[in-house]
């Protein structure tokens, strides 16, 4: 990592978390007159990467996992060689709050690059909480949406993301925009807002922008939509078997609301769409990633897959060529939970090779990297976190059980 590259990162204008949440969304922008100006944010990016090698730009693109609840060797070398963009936080890593502070701490230690990682976790409310139990958890998706009151649901999102923050973490795999209309899915259930676009639109992005008020970047999933299906992706690919109008009308609806409201991050769903691609799932289709959600929903932003080691993918493709198939599809970053048994140096050596044969393009690798690497700038991950103290977040979280009592 050069020295030029360290100081042109560490030199950038912040904009503060405040801020960060009125401005439009993190993404490449053109400009079409000599008298607009890209924000302080967008302009530091593409500074960055301007000083940035190959390899540097490739390491961005891999969001990857740790496996047990303290660094092995062999992941802190994984780390520290500046080879991922960010690493995501399981159940599996968590097992009480002095030791998430130690691994959140030691992955942040880790990390040579003078660009910071994203380090991320799965915090909804309900079933899905991986924070330690020392602060307690929230009502589901689904008690929220009993109220359907966007204001109580702004309220979850800043205490989700407060959850996170006093653990170092600076992204939240939340909320889901996936409308329950299946009562076979078991998978979504009570992760879901509610049976209609209208509540999950209006709440998710209300939690969305609590979320990001106290600047933690939240991610909104599974793009296209997760609610109807049967399947479990976590072991086997579902099929959602529907018209183009029916999915507007309906699973995209939610998406497209949070994208006007400047959605900053979207995860993609493992699932097929055979309206939409017949051959590939959402998650390395181009049809969708550029085809729907670039071109005709007119988003921006970062994209980020949802799980390469999850049955859907890892059983019928393997990670390695899905990885690869998904930037080539438009993915900005690819999330690797395993990375044993050679597979995160398959995934990185599959990567570096389709740039050098041009099956990925350096100028596609270039407009994910400005995305990552402006999402970064605009929550300045770099910037120390506000404390956050227990006991007036437990107080809060009682608040809001009261109010839904």
């Amino acid at each position: 990592m050069g020295l030029i590259f360290s100081l042109v990162w560490n030199s950038q204008v912040n904009t503060s978390p405040s801020t960060a949440s009125k401005v439009a969304t993190a993404s490449p922008t053109k400009i079409d007159s000599a008298k607009e100006t890209l924000p302080a944010y967008q302009t530091a990016a593409k500074k960055t990467l301007a000083s940035m090698s190959e390899e540097d730009k490739l390491a961005q693109l891999l969001f990857v996992g740790v496996e047990g609840t303290t660094l092995s060797e062999t992941e802190r070398n994984m780390i520290e060689s500046g080879h991922v963009g960010g690493v995501v936080l399981l159940g599996r890593n968590v097992k009480n709050a002095n030791q998430l502070n130690l691994l959140v701490s030691s992955i942040k230690e880790a990390n040579q690059s003078p660009v910071p990682l994203f380090i991320g976790i799965d915090e909804e409310g309900g079933r899905v909480s991986r924070i330690p139990s020392s602060l307690s958890n929230l009502p589901s998706s689904e008690r929220i949406g009993e109220l359907n009151d966007k204001e109580i649901s702004e309220q979850v999102g800043s205490v989700l993301a407060r959850k996170v923050k006093h653990f170092g973490i600076n992204m939240n795999f939340a909320p889901v925009l996936d409308i329950n209309n299946n009562p076979a899915n078991e998978v979504i259930g009570d992760r879901s807002f509610g049976q209609t676009p209208a509540k999950v639109g209006n709440l998710g992005v209300a939690t969305m922008q609590g979320i990001e008020s106290e600047g933690i970047v939240p991610v909104i999933k599974h793009f296209p939509g997760h609610g109807d299906t049967s399947v479990d992706s976590h072991y086997k690919l579902p099929v959602i078997d529907k018209t183009v109008q029916q999915l507007e009308s309906f699973e995209w609806k939610p998406f497209k609301q949070a994208i006007a409201a400047g959605a900053d991050v979207i995860m993609t769903a493992h699932i097929l769409f055979p309206a939409l691609d017949d051959q590939y799932p959402a998650t390395f289709s181009e049809k969708i990633i550029q085809g729907v959600l670039r071109e005709q929903l007119n988003y921006d932003g970062l994209v980020i897959t949802d799980d390469m080691a999850m049955g859907a993918i890892a059983n019928d493709y393997g990670t390695t060529e899905a990885a690869v198939r998904s930037v080539q599809a438009g993915a900005d970053m690819v999330m690797l939970t395993d990375t044993r048994n050679g597979n995160f140096q398959n995934v990185h050596t599959a990567l570096k090779q389709a740039v050098e044969q041009e099956t990925v393009s350096l100028e596609q690798v270039n407009e994910s990297v400005e995305r990552i690497l402006q999402t970064k700038q605009k929550y300045e991950l770099n910037s120390p976190q506000e404390q956050v103290k227990e006991d007036e977040l437990n107080e809060d979280i009682s608040q809001i059980w009261e109010q839904i009592q």
